[in-house]
């Protein structure tokens, strides 16, 4: 595993920053919110007990690499806890010295959290939640964005959808609160990239069993019923962030018609077919370290500590402010298989990135797409610009 950063290692000696560097014990954590959920529609997507934590193990493996020659150790706790224990959960941390941590929970949870873990002065890094006003009125100067936005996911189906010239769309989303937020996300791209929605429907959650005996009887009847008579459109967008009823609408709409968003073509941060950029190293150490394939949910907590690990590399320092700062900063990049660096957005605390577009199968494309233009990054035309965000802790 260790010849892979070889060239690394070589380089921070040409650079100097094994001379310069000082000892450093990094000490981090993931703190990861077991929200009560139902079970996924498919048992493909059962969550793993490790989930998360598997790439908190090999970002640890990572930074331990390069941090050998400068004499940096990494450790990361990984903690567990119910919504109702998340507060004793962190706190404990901080008791005991953590201030980087990485937080896998929802929204109103995670900014909970953060408020609590700032008054100790710490980095608090956000993997999961997609939430868009956690990047705008409610964002928080000790809180940095991993994972992407909502918006940052619609605007990426949005932009494929537009460069394949389907512009007409037939939106569908789920009842539940966080199916209409996505859903909000996906008119805002609509309106943004010049897409029609010529007609909404909503698909009630009326509760019970989808993995039942008779669950695909029950829906294969629903769903052409429920998609028939639909106005003219080009594809079918699916806003289903609770895993309702999405999965089920490839193949059983009364019109045969591409499928996008929370089924069909999906706007992932990572999938475990993804190979391109020398992504198949990262799939098989990840492999062979835990024995499964990785999830999107692995990748954002390993980009987390990647990120500490590139800033305490590069900074020479393990305070949180000052990798924060840094990180923040013009001189901050970290290659994350995605093809080009990955940034900071200094207005709101989130990390630019591509997201790839992904049909169960391989990635079928990557946004931004080609002819996206932006006049400082393209990767600026997915999720809230500087001029759109209501966001002012980072002034």
């Amino acid at each position: 595993m260790r010849r892979i950063f070889a060239p690394l290692s070589a380089a921070l000696m040409c650079m100097g920053l094994a001379g310069q560097a000082s000892a450093l014990d990094v000490r981090a954590a993931v703190l990861r919110i077991d929200s009560p959920r139902l079970l996924p529609i498919s048992r493909y997507d059962l969550t793993p007990d490790d989930l998360g934590f598997a790439g908190a193990m090999l970002a640890d493996d990572d930074n331990g690499t390069t941090g050998s020659f400068l004499g940096h150790t990494y450790e990361t706790a990984q903690v567990s806890a119910s919504p109702e224990d998340a507060d004793a959960a962190l706190d404990g941390l901080l008791a005991d010295g953590v201030r980087l941590i990485v937080v896998m929970a929802e929204g109103p949870d995670l900014l909970r959290l953060t408020d609590r873990a700032a008054q100790e002065g710490a980095l608090v890094l956000n993997a999961t939640a997609p939430e868009a006003e956690l990047r705008s009125g409610e964002c928080r100067a000790s809180l940095l964005h991993i994972a992407p936005s909502n918006l940052m996911l619609a605007d990426a189906v949005a932009q494929f959808a537009v460069w394949k010239k389907w512009d007409e769309w037939f939106l569908v989303s789920g009842s539940n609160p966080a199916d209409q937020a996505l859903a909000d996300a996906y008119r805002r791209a609509a309106r943004k990239f010049g897409v029609e929605i010529t007609e909404e429907r909503e698909f009630e959650d009326t509760g019970g069993s989808r993995r039942t005996d008779s669950g695909h009887v029950l829906v294969q009847r629903q769903l052409p019923a429920f998609t028939q008579g639909a106005k003219r459109h080009d594809v079918l967008v699916a806003a289903d962030d609770t895993d309702y009823f999405a999965r089920y609408l490839p193949y059983h709409l009364a019109t045969p018609r591409p499928v996008m968003g929370s089924a069909g073509l999906r706007p992932v941060t990572f999938h475990a077919a993804h190979e391109a950029w020398g992504t198949t190293q990262f799939q098989t150490r990840f492999e062979d370290l835990t024995g499964r394939y990785a999830r999107p949910e692995d990748y954002n907590v390993w980009l987390a500590l990647r990120v500490i690990g590139e800033a305490v590399t590069r900074a020479n320092t393990n305070d949180p402010q000052e990798i924060r700062d840094y990180a923040l900063s013009g001189a901050f990049e970290l290659a994350a298989f995605k093809g080009q660096k990955v940034t900071f957005r200094d207005w709101n605390g989130q990390l630019r990135q591509p997201i790839l577009l992904y049909d169960g199968m391989i990635t079928v494309s990557v946004s931004p797409q080609e002819g996206f233009l932006h006049q400082t990054s393209p990767l600026d035309t997915l999720g809230l610009d500087r001029p759109e965000t209501d966001c002012t802790a980072f002034n």
